[in-house]
């Protein structure tokens, strides 16, 4: 099957490329923007360009008319859009960035499908769409109409016009809600990443509510695997699912699993948590099983090891653990 996979340079583009190029051709399309150093998406590019299934093309998704272009070159049959301006406390800074490429970006990818008649499309959103709601677990058709930053706002605003699309012109939408994505090869703006970095380097960490926050973080190859297995299936309309590893535990948790396989002690500064952030994220994965019947669930220890371990290899660093 050809699939074109936008933002495949990014954290969960990369990771999914890898794992659906051994059945499948994908095109993938990355603008290689600078939110974070552009050399860790080369890096990812690098390995994908490997492998005689990739191909590449440099383009940013708000350009409408190149992006048809290139899919009426390759006629997919599938496109999973990735691309996205990305974390949630930038955004209050450049909401507009954000607006342009979540929703504007989007509606680019939906237009084009509409015209060239591509009929089934999977899209990223997130679970920051739920906002502090106090539900245990949180289920798809919770209510999701308070948001707490632009980000959020921006997938939100994405999901509504995937919904309307979805009716007007009868094409296969899927919307995947991630929870805390991490694994090696991780984003440089995320947590574990930025905790475990100034952990070798001896710097202080900031902290929100003396780590009490809870997330439910969700290892890369989980992602990757559900996704896999929800592609071949048909869906009725749009329709939304969580993805997420539904074992939320703190981020003071976290550190102490990073201590253990750095082998040294966190510096940690406790700051007040800004009013962009949830204090909790449980995923409610029922809706995914019904559908991705073999389970999957990495351990946060095991994830945290890989990751530390990809890290040590990626910075060249010998301590030795």
């Amino acid at each position: 099957m050809k699939i074109l996979i936008t933002g495949c340079a990014g954290f969960i583009g990369m990771h999914l490329c890898q794992k659906l190029l051994s059945e499948n051709d994908i095109f993938g399309i990355d603008n290689l923007n600078h939110y974070y150093d552009p050399k860790l998406k080369k890096l990812r590019l690098h390995i994908l360009k490997k492998n005689k299934n990739f191909k590449f093309f440099k383009i940013n998704i708000n350009n409408k008319k190149k992006l048809k272009l290139i899919l009426k070159k390759i006629k997919p049959k599938l496109i999973i859009h990735l691309a996205s301006e990305v974390g949630v406390r930038n955004s209050t800074t450049r909401p507009r960035s954000y607006i342009n490429t979540n929703i504007s970006g989007f509606l680019n990818i939906l237009e084009c499908s509409k015209e060239l008649q591509i009929k089934k499309i999977f899209y990223a959103s997130s679970s920051s769409v739920y906002g502090n709601n106090i539900k245990k677990n949180l289920i798809e058709n919770e209510s999701t109409d308070k948001p707490l930053s632009i980000y959020a706002a921006s997938k939100k605003s994405a999901e509504i016009l995937a919904s309307a699309y979805s009716h007007l012109y009868k094409i296969e939408i899927v919307g995947l809600r991630f929870f805390t994505v991490y694994g090696p090869y991780g984003r440089p703006d995320m947590a574990i990443y930025k905790f475990t970095e100034a952990i070798y380097k001896k710097e202080k960490i900031q902290v929100y509510d003396n780590g009490k926050l809870e997330r439910d973080f969700t290892y890369i190859d989980d992602i990757t695997f559900h996704i896999k297995n929800i592609i071949k299936k048909k869906f009725a309309g749009h329709q939304i699912f969580n993805i997420g590893n539904t074992y939320p535990i703190t981020v003071k948790k976290v550190i102490t699993l990073l201590e253990k396989n750095i082998g040294l002690k966190a510096n940690i500064n406790f700051t007040k948590m800004p009013n962009t952030e949830v204090y909790k994220t449980h995923a409610n994965i029922t809706k995914l099983k019904k559908i991705s019947f073999l389970k999957k669930k990495t351990p946060i220890n095991l994830g945290i090891y890989s990751f530390v371990k990809w890290f040590k290899s990626y910075k060249k660093i010998n301590y030795k653990l």
